[in-house]
């Protein structure tokens, strides 16, 4: 990659260029900051590289700024309760050395080890004590967590969170995650109350505004960039990663910038979706073709009843890997999936 090219294909990483999701943005931090807030968490669902990160830590990095908010952010591998419990202590107070009064982060970094001492023996104790601090000073706690997971560590996480919200703690949680994990999460019998949870799904972004942006980065023409943004059908991570392929082959043919462009949303994204998806959702795929195309054509390809395509085809749809763009038809969703998948075996 050229040196000075403002475009990143790094995940989790917020890049130098991107476009805002300013409403979505807006919901959230009015709906954690109101009086009485409708609901103390949000998930964030979408399929890989749809900007759900970008989201959680746009929002995240503007409560950060905020002196009377504290941000703390879990990683869903490691044992959430307790990292949480050595996290908001330290934010809570710097000098409250809890690692050298008994609890210390295993050798291999994905738990908690602790020692008999009592004081810190029991990790909800310990958040307690730091959110009657944290009251004291009149500070909200916000914790995210980017891509959730549905196993036990994540129950006893959300359980105990909802037990925090009835105590009436001012702490708020936004939850990224595919859109398998976030609906067996919210459909655990256990963990009911996400059913009620505000769900954002990060869709396509403004062509617009990926039009502008290619235009003023590259000098280029409006049509041009237009033509540029067309390509990214909205993607987030494609706005990225033709913004790297145009960078990096602007004096080439427009072939060059396509291969590159194909192969860098092949290496980080698609081979992970197709490896995800079961042999009947590969056959769909496989059976769309280019554009847009009615829904019983693709049955009579696949030999497969309505009733039976419409289940795939809604689950697909869910995924974030195909659309329905007018009633009876379906599309890929995702930009150059269908020359992509040509090349599968």
């Amino acid at each position: 990659m050229n040196a000075g090219n403002p475009f990143t294909i790094t995940f989790g990483k917020q890049p130098n260029k991107l476009i805002s999701r300013i409403e979505d943005t807006d919901s959230i931090i009015s709906a954690f900051k109101a009086d009485n807030a409708v609901s103390q968490a949000y998930m964030i669902e979408g399929i890989r590289g749809s900007g759900k990160t970008v989201l959680m830590t746009t929002v995240a990095n503007i409560l950060k700024q905020e002196k009377d908010w504290i941000v703390v952010d879990l990683n869903p591998a490691m044992e959430l309760l307790a990292n949480f419990a050595v996290r908001l202590s330290k934010a809570s107070d710097p000098s409250h050395d809890i690692v050298s009064k008994g609890i210390n982060l295993s050798a291999a970094g994905f738990g908690i080890g602790i020692n008999a001492e009592a004081q810190t023996n029991d990790y909800v104790g310990m958040i307690d004590k730091c959110f009657k601090s944290i009251v004291r000073k009149k500070k909200k706690v916000l914790i995210t967590i980017d891509e959730v997971m549905h196993d036990d560590n994540m129950k006893v996480f959300a359980s105990q969170f909802q037990i925090f919200v009835r105590q009436d703690y001012p702490v708020y949680l936004i939850m990224t995650g595919l859109y398998e994990n976030i609906s067996a999460i919210q459909n655990d019998p256990a963990l009911t109350f996400l059913l009620r949870t505000p769900k954002i799904i990060t869709g396509p972004l403004s062509i617009l505004q990926i039009t502008r942006q290619y235009r003023d980065i590259f000098d280029i023409p409006e049509e041009e960039a237009a033509g540029l943004a067309d390509l990214t059908k909205g993607y987030a991570f494609a706005f990225q990663a033709l913004g790297v392929a145009y960078w990096n082959n602007r004096s080439k043919s427009k072939e060059a910038v396509l291969n590159e462009f194909d192969v860098l949303l092949d290496d980080f994204v698609y081979k992970k979706i197709w490896s995800s998806l079961s042999r009947k959702e590969k056959e769909v795929l496989r059976a769309l073709p280019e554009k847009d195309v009615r829904t019983g054509e693709v049955c009579k390809r696949l030999s497969m009843s309505s009733g039976t395509f419409s289940r795939y085809r809604d689950n697909l749809i869910q995924k974030g890997i195909i659309s329905s763009p007018d009633y009876g038809y379906v599309s890929f969703a995702l930009p150059r999936l269908y020359e992509v998948i040509k090349s599968y075996r």
